[in-house]
């Protein structure tokens, strides 16, 4: 997961809608079915859903009243805990 990236789709979210990046999270998925994909594309494809799933993440922290910020961090915290573990 990149910070960059998830801070941008945050902001991204706040500006449009979050169901946005749910039908995209859905398309992506969808497409990891492909039969002929590469694990190189696979891999691309696994990055940019973990990245849309964070920010949905960060943006339910936001709207529930946690400053940005904030709320970026905790994220990156949590994910870096979770890997350490």
């Amino acid at each position: 997961m990149k910070l960059p990236v998830i801070k941008h789709l945050t902001q991204f979210i706040e500006e449009n809608d979050e169901d946005f990046v749910v039908e995209t999270i859905v398309t992506l998925e969808n497409l990891t079915e492909v039969p002929s994909l590469k694990d190189e594309e696979l891999d691309v494809i696994g990055e940019l859903i973990s990245n849309m799933y964070g920010a949905l993440e960060v943006h339910k922290m936001v709207k529930d009243g946690t400053p940005k910020k904030e709320a970026l961090n905790t994220f990156m915290s949590r994910v870096l805990g979770s890997i350490d573990k």
